[in-house]
């Protein structure tokens, strides 16, 4: 297997200032400095450019699992990261390693001009571990995306599901959008720490802004209104209109034990009528 040649590590060491500025024009040729300061991004070249020769001088090859390369693979995942919090795509986010290619191998090649059989053996050695290095990055780079997309989805559940206080005692839940079996549980959990909260006897699930109303959806209202009612407190359903009523029927899905209102209007006067309160009177 070939291995690195002390000439081109010498050639590495001794043209670090060359490699830097075009490695630096081609990330910004290819746009992968976008947002980022140009002071950030000279560092950061810098930073690699001397973990890359440190690394090699050391003799670590080109297996990047080893621990000689060990802050090298933690420089990068921190890059990843940053990267895909910048909101980068991968090629943005790997074309910081491959774009010191194109330099390295021009280097190289100046510095093997009169020896092609070495000139290919270096650049076969060099490309390798830049592509295991641009793989490594890759990977951390599509983990950090999936816990930020993660997170995102958690947030935006947690936004669809707002909470309101109607009155003493009364809570309302507008759902807008299709209850898949997540979000009904966000949706539950979200309702029962509210009735916690509050003390609220009764709560209104809206469901105006809810598409159809199938076997599943309505097996996830069945089970948040159970848990509601174990609770202590109870549950009126509000915005069934007359599609899903028709929907309902032709399923043949019993929501007898549910109770039902047109609108969050009628749900609210049922409410406040189970409350003992009169409309004339302040909440």
């Amino acid at each position: 297997m070939a291995a690195l040649l002390g000439s081109t590590l010498e050639a590495l060491k001794h043209n670090q200032a060359q490699l830097l500025a075009q490695w630096t024009a081609a990330l910004d040729a290819n746009g992968a400095t976008r947002n980022i300061k140009e002071q950030t991004v000279l560092q950061e070249t810098r930073d690699f450019l001397q973990l890359l020769i440190d690394g090699l001088q050391a003799g670590n090859g080109t297996d990047i699992a080893a621990s000689g390369w060990d802050e090298t693979r933690r420089f990068l995942e921190k890059l990843s990261s940053t990267r895909a919090q910048l909101g980068h795509d991968s090629h943005q986010t790997v074309y910081f390693i491959f774009a010191l290619k194109g330099p390295l191998f021009s280097l190289l090649q100046a510095h093997f001009s009169d020896d092609p059989a070495r000139l290919a053996e270096q650049l076969w050695v060099v490309s390798e571990l830049l592509d295991t290095f641009g793989m490594h990055t890759i990977r951390t780079y599509q983990k950090t995306r999936e816990a930020v997309i993660k997170r995102q989805q958690e947030e935006l559940l947690e936004l669809s599901t707002p909470v309101v206080k109607l009155w003493d005692g009364v809570l309302a839940l507008p759902l807008i959008g299709t209850l898949d079996s997540q979000r009904s549980q966000t949706v539950m959990e979200s309702l029962l720490q509210r009735i916690v909260d509050t003390g609220s006897e009764i709560a209104i699930i809206d469901i105006t802004g809810v598409p159809t109303v199938d076997t599943l959806v309505a097996q996830h209202l069945l089970k948040t209104v159970t848990a509601i009612r174990l609770m202590g407190a109870d549950c009126i359903i509000s915005g069934v209109r007359p599609q899903i009523a028709q929907t309902i029927v032709h399923l043949g899905l019993d929501l007898g034990t549910l109770t039902t209102k047109a609108n969050l209007a009628d749900a609210l006067k049922l409410a406040l009528k189970r409350l003992g309160v009169s409309m004339g009177e302040q909440g």
